[in-house]
């Protein structure tokens, strides 16, 4: 065992739950639960924002596929980025208008109906499991390799941490260890990059010059699709990653955490400063592994490549950095576990045990015994499927989910905001639509079945299962019988809301 790792590791622990034993002190209500009671500030809340965004599938997956794949492993860098200005003029000042504790809350303020708070929850769980899977993934292949415990005890290690976070400390105790996470990531990433471009002057062009001459100038030219397959799928990869963070639940509910409109949008463009930098150091941490690692020994160590930067900063700082470059990965999986865990266990107990099950009547403190125990139950199930993925890029893990994402519940907000005409027939249809023909074609594809057996060809399915959310939506609109006047006359209602704040027309 790493001796040094290991007290790294007791050091982000120890502090993580210090910042949890605080939290649960003010962790009295449901509003504090769900939403830090809405009092998290602008920079407060894009710092947590980029905490949750920069996952083991930024720090850990894109490094390793630049590493193994070259330019086209950057296409995940440009992706997450860009989709931020999605975000920012669509999204974010909307569902913090409409919503109170989850996105169905926003739906809700036109739809009020149980298919609506269920579907919306139903796409919640599958898309934090989606997501969460990847994170336990990284987390048991870094904590093996400096810990010496097998993958399983390491997802299981990891998994138990995550809902001590989420059970006992709500959104605050997330919210500040995102934060600090957020703070280590980009101290380290910042650190292992100067470190590489001293070898190089200082200069990222020579930097991609030496790979270039060392492994070939395959590794970073853009590479032209081979296929016409090929094409499909680069394109149907990007069409998920821009379009996806709109719909990801633990993304969505951090603009519920703050006291309006006005900083939300502030957090947001903090936020998109913060990830913009750490992506545009990505290729420098994925090159630097490829030239000095070797993408053989990064092969070795993980076949998916998600050690190329841990690996790096051993070779470059030896021991020490290694310990703390990977403790810093642990403490981002740590964070976005626990984001993801508390928006799905808050769409379960809010969207479906309060407002379905219990029609409204549950009290404060039947919500948060549901809410605890659902967080529970979430964590053991993504666990035991996380233990058989382990040998899945993590990035590409994430890319799924954002697929699920865009297919499932961007359509229904778009539409929500600005579409008069479409109903709670369209919306649920969309809804149910988008999860069933991304997940079953991702069942369908060669990321399940191997590519000889392979049903769907591509490996992401988001340019086929977005454009079908929208259709759905369309054609559950016009088709059904529901007498739509009345959800028509509230559309100007909440179109307003959306836009102003203002929650009743004079």
């Amino acid at each position: 065992m790493n001796t040094t790792a290991f007290s790294f590791f007791v050091g982000i622990i120890a502090l993580t739950l210090l910042i949890t034993y605080f939290a649960a002190k003010k962790n009295k209500s449901t509003s504090e639960f769900y939403v830090a009671g809405g009092n998290i500030t602008g920079w407060q809340n894009g710092l947590a924002i980029a905490g949750d965004y920069m996952s083991a599938a930024s720090f850990l997956g894109i490094a390793g596929a630049i590493a193994l794949n070259g330019f086209s492993g950057f296409f995940y860098s440009i992706g997450y980025l860009v989709a931020y200005l999605v975000v920012l003029l669509i999204v974010a000042e909307p569902l913090r208008n409409l919503g109170k504790y989850t996105m169905a809350d926003m739906i809700a303020a036109r739809f009020n109906t149980k298919a609506i708070r269920s579907a919306a929850a139903l796409n919640t769980l599958a898309i934090s499991t989606f997501y969460m899977i990847a994170q336990l993934v990284g987390a048991g292949v870094i904590i093996k390799l400096l810990l010496g415990f097998d993958y399983s005890t390491s997802v299981i290690i990891i998994g138990i941490l995550m809902t001590i976070y989420v059970v006992a400390g709500g959104m605050l105790a997330t919210t500040w260890v995102q934060i600090v996470k957020a703070v280590l990531l980009m101290g380290g990433t910042i650190t292992l990059s100067l470190m590489v471009l001293a070898h190089f002057n200082f200069s990222p062009v020579e930097l991609f010059n030496q790979v270039a001459a060392k492994i070939g100038d395959k590794a970073v030219t853009p590479p032209a699709p081979t296929t016409f397959k090929a094409g499909l799928d680069s394109i149907s990869l990007n069409l998920a990653l821009v379009l996806g963070t709109a719909g990801l639940p633990h993304i969505l509910i951090r603009f519920l955490s703050v006291p309006d409109a006005r900083t939300a949008r502030k957090s947001i463009v903090i936020a998109t400063w913060v990830i913009g930098l750490f992506y545009l150091m990505t290729p420098i941490l994925g090159y630097g592994a490829a030239y000095f690692v070797g993408t053989d020994a990064i092969k070795k160590a993980n076949a998916a490549g998600n050690l190329a930067a841990p690996q790096l900063a051993a070779y470059l700082g030896g021991d020490i950095f290694l310990a703390f470059i990977s403790a810093v990965a642990f403490a981002t999986i740590l964070a976005v576990v626990a984001g993801l865990v508390i928006s799905a266990a808050s769409a379960f107990a809010h969207d479906f045990y309060s407002n379905v099950l219990r029609k409204g009547q549950a009290t404060e403190a039947e919500q948060m015994k549901a809410a605890r125990w659902a967080s529970v139950g979430i964590a053991v199930f993504s666990i035991l499927l996380a233990l058989g993925a382990r040998d899945f890029n993590v990035s590409y893990l994430v890319a799924l989910a954002f697929c699920v994402a865009a297919s499932a519940n961007l359509p229904v907000i778009v539409l929500t905001i600005f579409w008069k005409r479409f109903n709670t027939t369209g919306a649920v249809t969309a809804m149910l639509s988008g999860l069933i023909s991304s997940v079953g074609l991702i069942l369908l594809s060669p990321n399940v079945m191997s590519p000889a057996d392979a049903i769907f060809p591509l490996k992401s399915p988001a340019i086929i299962s977005i454009p079908l959310g929208f259709i759905a939506a369309y054609l559950g609109t016009v088709l059904s019988s529901t007498a739509a006047k009345a959800e028509e006359d509230n559309h100007t209602k909440i179109f307003v809301q959306a836009n102003t704040g203002i929650k009743q027309l004079s």
